[in-house]
């Protein structure tokens, strides 16, 4: 049996900072050269819509808030995305007309509430919107901005290009939400980041080895100069490039296979040959002759599987 090759591609990117109309745009715009290089499955960073809030305190104090705080959530909040609006038709057509699978991190309105949450969507090769992942747990300030989500929205996608599924950020440091995934037998993990420090490359290596998946993680290119002139106040002490990237794809074996992008925009593209996959699990399966079932159990309650064939 003769095992597929794909190729993927991972998105470092800058986004237009608090600025929804804009920076769909430039997802378009990406999607659209992820489609030229012949990607079938395309990753963007963690709040890719309408930015990742670095460096921003929402004038937070223990115990108060100030209208000042107020005023930067409502600015984010507004172009925070509500999935159930038309807001995505751009970057759904564009989907569309490259025929890859995406995943998008964005910043989600809650249509029947007030709160945000960090979440990865999901596209079908047609355009549809398959899943959205809530980030199960905000780190440090984070938390003031973004709701937590739970079990149901810990996805795994069994596609006609692999099994996909993914964790946000520093859900990455939870050891039961990776196992979350990799007892669903996950073939490409997405990890869409903030996160630009050198040790975070220590831990894509490490997923990739431990689940014996590909490993595809995305962050954002960022500079100050980027930010609208209303916040380049409160983030005078920043330096001039305050995310510079790192975006980075492995093998199943721990080889990098694209990789780290530093310090500007791009592409990252990769082939995935799925025969890497299954040479992998001779010696480690983390879910299979590894897995010690009678010894350790996990169940996520009401984690959904979801088949896709398009």
């Amino acid at each position: 049996m003769e095992l597929p090759v794909i190729k993927v591609g991972v998105v470092q990117a800058t986004p237009a900072i608090f600025d929804l109309e804009k920076s769909i745009a430039i997802a378009v715009d990406w999607i659209e050269k992820g489609a030229a290089a012949g990607c079938e499955l395309l990753l963007f960073p963690e709040s890719f819509l309408p930015g990742y809030p670095r460096g921003l305190r929402f004038d937070a104090i223990v115990g108060k808030r100030t209208e000042a705080g107020r005023n930067s959530w409502l600015d984010y909040w507004q172009n925070s995305v509500d999935v159930r609006s038309d807001a995505l038709k751009p970057i759904q057509g564009a989907i569309k007309r490259a025929g890859i699978y995406v995943a998008l991190g964005v910043t989600e309105r809650e249509a029947t509430g007030g709160s945000l949450y960090c979440s990865l969507l999901y596209f079908s090769r047609e355009g549809h919107l398959l899943g959205t992942h809530r980030k199960l747990k905000p780190t440090g300030l984070e938390r003031y901005i973004w709701a937590e989500g739970d079990g149901s929205s810990l996805h795994s996608f069994s596609t006609p290009i692999g099994k996909i599924g993914g964790l946000i950020c520093w859900e990455n440091y939870m050891p039961l939400a990776r196992m979350g995934l990799f007892q669903k037998g996950v073939d490409i993990y997405l990890a869409p980041t903030a996160d630009a420090r050198p040790s975070w490359q220590a831990s894509m290596q490490h997923i990739a080895l431990e689940g014996r998946c590909f490993v595809l993680a995305a962050n954002q290119y960022v500079c100050k100069s980027d930010y609208p002139e209303l916040y380049q106040k409160e983030i005078k002490d920043e330096p001039e490039v305050m995310s510079a990237g790192g975006s980075v794809i492995y093998s199943p074996m721990g080889e990098l296979l694209a990789g780290p992008l530093w310090n500007e925009e791009g592409l990252l593209v990769a082939d995935l040959d799925f025969s890497v996959l299954a040479k992998s699990k001779l010696d480690f399966d983390v879910v299979g002759h590894y897995a010690r079932s009678d010894v350790f159990k996990l169940q996520v309650p009401e984690q959904p599987e979801i088949k896709i064939i398009d």
